[in-house]
C-alpha cells in the first residue's frame, strides 16, 4: 500500500498502533528524514512522526543550499568543512535535478572579511577538504574581471573576486524525497502526529514508544518501539525536558530571515556572496523569476511555530544590498515575500548568534533517549548515520538483532532513479520541454517541475495531458493531485509552501489558484464549511505572514 497516499493515512495509523517497531523518530525534518532512510535501509522497522507538515520547520526555511561552509574556514572548523563539501557532491549525486551545480561570486571589496590572498589561500583550502572536482574549483577574478561577470556591483570600493561552486536546492523537496524513499523502502511516515509523552518500560524505566494525539481527526496514538529517536530541531529540548532528561547543553536558537525580490528589480547575474557592514556576510541567489536574499542572524525566544519577519529584518538585508548594489535603489515595496526560520545551535557561553558552532552533538538520556540537534542540512545523511550507529548499537547489545552498515551513499532519491547527472537532467529537461511549450507553456514551467519533481514530472503531465484543458490552472491541479496521492498533501499550506515553494517564488499564484485549490481539497476530503473556511484562514494568514512586514516589538 502507498501509505504517502493522503487517503491511505487512516490505514497507516492504524497499522502504526498495531507494530512494535526498531525505531520511532520523532521530527521530519531532514535530519529526522535521513535517520529514516538510513535506518530502514539497514533492516531495522522505522516509524516516524512529525506535529506539523514534514520540513515545516528548519528545513523548509533554510537558504537552500548544499554548501559546503566556506566561512566556517574562519572559525577553523575544517573537519566540518570537510564533511559538509564531500557531503553536497553525494548529494548531488543522488538527486542531480534537486541539488543543482551554482557559481558562486565572493567580492572582494575594501575592509571587507575577505582579502584577496586569504581569499585566494581558503578558497583553494576549501576546494582541497571539499573534494571539488578541477571545472568546479575557485578561480580569483580581477576588477575588470569581476564588472564582467557582476555589471551591477559597486567598483569605487572593489579589488577583484573570486569564483567558487556552490549548489542550490530546494530543503522542503529534498527532505520530501528522502521521507518517500524511506516509505517506498518500507519506513511508515506520517505528519500531523504530534508526540505528547513517552513509554517507558514498566521496570527499568527505559524508553519503549510514544504517546501521540494525531491531529487532523484528533484521535489518541501509542505507538511502540525497542528505540527512540529525537530529531525535533527547536523542540528538542521541550522533548528532553519531558523525558526529565535536559541537562547540560541546551539549544540556542537563532533566527534567520530571507526576502524575495523580482529577479527584474535585483537582477544579478549568478549567486554572489557579499559584504554586510556589520560584517557579517549574506547570499543573494537568482531562482527563476525572483533573486532572494539573506539571510539574518539574531537570538530568538518567540514561538517557534511561527517565527515571522520583521521590517528590522527587511531593512536590515535591503540596506547591506543596497551597499553593494547601490544603483538597484531597493525598498521595502520591492520585496514579494518572504521566510523566518529557526536555527537549533548548540549553546556556548560567550558566542553571539553567528560565532556559534554549526556542528551537530547527540544526547543520550539514561532512560535512553537519543536525541540529536544542531548540524546544518547539507549534512543530514552524516548525522543520520551517526545516530543509526547508536541506534544499532544498543539494539544488538539489548536485544541481538544485527543490521547491515550504511548504504545511503548509494541510495539514488525518487524523482532521480535513472538521471545520473547534471547531463541527464539537461536531456530530461529538454524532453519536458518538448512536451510543455506546444501546449502553450515556458521553459521556465519545464524547468520549474524538472527541478522540483524529477522524473516524477512525467506522472504529472500524463495527469494534465488526460483533461482536454491544458490551462496553467490544470498544471498546478494536476500537481496538487499528485500532492494527495504521491506526497501525503494534507493541507493547503503543505502544498503552496513546502510541496511547491509557490507561497516564496510564486506568491501571486498562490492568490490567484487559491480558490479552486481550495475547492479541491473541499472535494478530496468532503471538507464541510467550516473546515474550509478555517483552511482558507490558514492561506490567507500564510499570504499575509510572507509578504507584510511589522516593526519588532
Amino acid at each position: 500500500m502507498n501509505f504517502f497516499d493522503s487517503k491511505n493515512r487512516t490505514a497507516l495509523l492504524e497499522t502504526m498502533a498495531e507494530t512494535t517497531y526498531d525505531l520511532v523518530i520523532i521530527g521530519g525534518g531532514a535530519t529526522g528524514a535521513g535517520t529514516a532512510l538510513d535506518a530502514i535501509s539497514r533492516g531495522m522497522s522505522v516509524c516516524l512522526v512529525d506535529k506539523q507538515d514534514f520540513a515545516a520547520g528548519t528545513s523548509s526555511r533554510s537558504t537552500k543550499l548544499i554548501h559546503g561552509g566556506l566561512r566556517y574556514l574562519k572559525q577553523l572548523e575544517i573537519a566540518l568543512v570537510r564533511e559538509v563539501g564531500r557531503e553536497r557532491a553525494i548529494v548531488h549525486r543522488l538527486a542531480p535535478h534537486l541539488v543543482v551545480s551554482e557559481k558562486m561570486l565572493l567580492p572582494l571589496i575594501e575592509g571587507g572579511t575577505y582579502g584577496r590572498f586569504a581569499t585566494s589561500l581558503g578558497l583553494m583550502v576549501y576546494d582541497v577538504l571539499a573534494g571539488v572536482e578541477r571545472p568546479d574549483q575557485r578561480i580569483m577574478l580581477s576588477k575588470e574581471k569581476t564588472i564582467e561577470y557582476e555589471p551591477l556591483i559597486r567598483t569605487d570600493i572593489l579589488e577583484g573576486s573570486g569564483l567558487y561552486a556552490e549548489y542550490r536546492t530546494d530543503d522542503a523537496r529534498l527532505t520530501i524525497e528522502v521521507l518517500k524513499t524511506a516509505a517506498k523502502m518500507g519506513a511508515h511516515c506520517i505528519n500531523y502526529v504530534e508526540v505528547k509523552d513517552f513509554i517507558y518500560e514498566p521496570k527499568k524505566g527505559k524508553v519503549a514508544g510514544v504517546k501521540c494525539q494525531e491531529l487532523i481527526a484528533g484521535q489518541p496514538l501509542e505507538i511502540r518501539a525497542r528505540q527512540v529517536v529525537s530529531a525535533a530541531g527547536p523542540w528538542v529540548d521541550e522533548l528532553r525536558q519531558q523525558n526529565k532528561s535536559l541537562e547540560g547543553k541546551r539549544l540556542h536558537l537563532t533566527k534567520g530571515v530571507h526576502i524575495v525580490l523580482p529577479h527584474e528589480r535585483f537582477p544579478v547575474k549568478q549567486s554572489i556572496y557579499f559584504d554586510m557592514p556589520d560584517g557579517r556576510m549574506v547570499f543573494a541567489i537568482p531562482r527563476g523569476k525572483t533573486t532572494y536574499l539573506g539571510t539574518t542572524d539574531t537570538d530568538y525566544h518567540g514561538k517557534k511555530e511561527t517565527p515571522l519577519t520583521n521590517l528590522e529584518d527587511v531593512e536590515y538585508l535591503l540596506n547591506g544590498a543596497n551597499l553593494i548594489f547601490p544603483g538597484l535603489k531597493l525598498a521595502v515595496a520591492d520585496v514579494k515575500s518572504s521566510w523566518a526560520g529557526l536555527r537549533p545551535l548548540i549553546h556556548e557561553d560567550g558566542k553571539s548568534a553567528s560565532e556559534l558552532s554549526r556542528k551537530d552533538e547527540i544526547f543520550v538520556s539514561d532512560t535512553k533517549l537519543i536525541s540529536i540537534a544542531g548540524g546544518k542540512l547539507t549534512g543530514y545523511r552524516k548525522m543520520a548515520e551517526r545516530v543509526v550507529d547508536r541506534v544499532a548499537k544498543r539494539l544488538k547489545k539489548k536485544f541481538e538483532l544485527e543490521f547491515g552498515p550504511v548504504k545511503t551513499d548509494k541510495i539514488d532519491l525518487v524523482g532521480a532513479e535513472t538521471l545520473a547527472n547534471a547531463e541527464a537532467v539537461e536531456v530530461y529537461l529538454r524532453q519536458v520541454e518538448e512536451k510543455l511549450i506546444p501546449a502553450g507553456f515556458s521553459t521556465l514551467d519545464a524547468s520549474y517541475l524538472v527541478h522540483n519533481y524529477g522524473e516524477q514530472t512525467d506522472t504529472i503531465l500524463d495527469h494534465l495531458f488526460a483533461k482536454e484543458d491544458h490551462s496553467p490552472l490544470e498544471l498546478i491541479r494536476s500537481e496538487l493531485w499528485f500532492g494527495f496521492t504521491h506526497e501525503m498533501v494534507i493541507s493547503p499550506m503543505d502544498f503552496f509552501s513546502r510541496r511547491t515553494g509557490r507561497l516564496y517564488f510564486d506568491i501571486d499564484s498562490v492568490r490567484e489558484y487559491m480558490d479552486p485549490i481550495l475547492e479541491d481539497f473541499r472535494s478530496h476530503f468532503g471538507w464541510d464549511e467550516a473546515r474550509y473556511q478555517q483552511d482558507r484562514g490558514y492561506v490567507e494568514q500564510a499570504l499575509e505572514q510572507a509578504s507584510e512586514f511589522p516593526p519588532s516589538t
